[in-house]
């Protein structure tokens, strides 16, 4: 195995999970590449988990795995709950949110790109009023869909205790913002 690779078995509850975790960029993995790893395994959101090893609570996640002595083949406990599934079915709702955003936003990357060879000078004089024509029309139908989405997370309403569901709608809402302002700012 490479150095920057470490496999531990993690007990959890009554199940003991065989983990392989790999540094990124050659460097030593570290407690949150762990962590990201129990999420997929487990489902039990990180802020959810505890990890413990010989004793102790592991909770400086940007500290290489090396760092609290865990190398090949240790042995670590995790304690955690997953989210309830009616809190699950909510993530489920606004992961594809983040999806639409996303395709909206590279949407608008593509036609500020198109924008900047405008700009460039990189079309014909005369050919640029109807590009820009088509441009706009492209900028209008994204900002619909981003007004859409905005409304479609605002119609959820969140029980109090669903913490990832309102961290990921909080997350999608800044995302769409800063994806219009930034346009916005470099169309200028």
């Amino acid at each position: 195995m490479a150095e920057n690779t470490v496999t531990v078995t993690v007990a959890y509850g009554s199940t003991k999970h065989s983990i392989t975790v790999t540094g990124l960029d050659g460097n030593e993995p570290i407690l949150k590449d762990l962590s990201d790893a129990l999420v997929q395994v487990t489902g039990v959101p990180m802020p959810a988990q505890k990890l413990i090893f010989k004793g102790k609570s592991l909770k400086e996640m940007e500290e290489s795995l090396s760092s609290f002595g865990i190398k090949q083949g240790c042995k670590l406990m995790m304690i955690g709950k997953r989210n309830s599934p009616e809190e699950e079915s909510e993530l489920k709702k606004l992961k594809d949110i983040e999806k639409s955003v996303e395709q909206t936003a590279k949407k608008l990357e593509k036609v500020d790109g198109e924008l900047t060879g405008l700009k460039n000078g990189f079309l014909a004089k005369d050919l640029q009023a109807e590009a820009l024509g088509r441009l706009d029309q492209r900028v209008k139908v994204a900002s619909e869909q981003f007004m859409k989405i905005l409304e479609q997370v605002d119609s959820m309403t969140l029980p109090e205790n669903f913490g990832d569901c309102r961290m990921k709608k909080k997350g999608l809402v800044k995302t769409v913002q800063v994806s219009l302002f930034s346009f916005l700012m470099n169309s200028k």
